[in-house]
């Protein structure tokens, strides 16, 4: 009887686990889902809402700004026009999307 409990156990763990990381975006669907609303799926922020802020495209932003400042920027938004996202994903997640972004200026 405990065999059977303690397989049952481990089985609803694994298949939690498994659950959990498929539900877990791929950086390039995170960033397609929260930022490429203003920077463009390319980074060069050519959209409505894009132009309508002034969004620098990613080739020229790149040049200026460090990616700790990236990171501050995504962590805590920018006034008036860009959320903070410091709440909604972790540490690890917006150096992610900062890495994703700041790629997308070499393609």
């Amino acid at each position: 009887m405990r065999r059977i409990l303690y397989g049952s156990l481990v089985a609803t763990a694994l298949l939690a686990a498994v659950l959990a990381a498929a539900q877990e975006k791929s950086v390039s669907d995170q960033y397609l889902d929260q930022c490429s609303v203003c920077h463009g799926p390319d980074g060069a922020g050519k959209t409505a809402k894009g132009k309508k802020l002034s969004v620098k495209d990613v080739r020229q932003t790149i040049l200026k700004v460090t990616v700790e400042q990236m990171i501050e920027t995504v962590t805590k938004g920018k006034d008036p026009d860009m959320d903070a996202y410091g709440k909604d994903m972790t540490a690890d997640q917006i150096k992610q999307i900062v890495e994703y972004y700041r790629g997308l200026a070499k393609k």
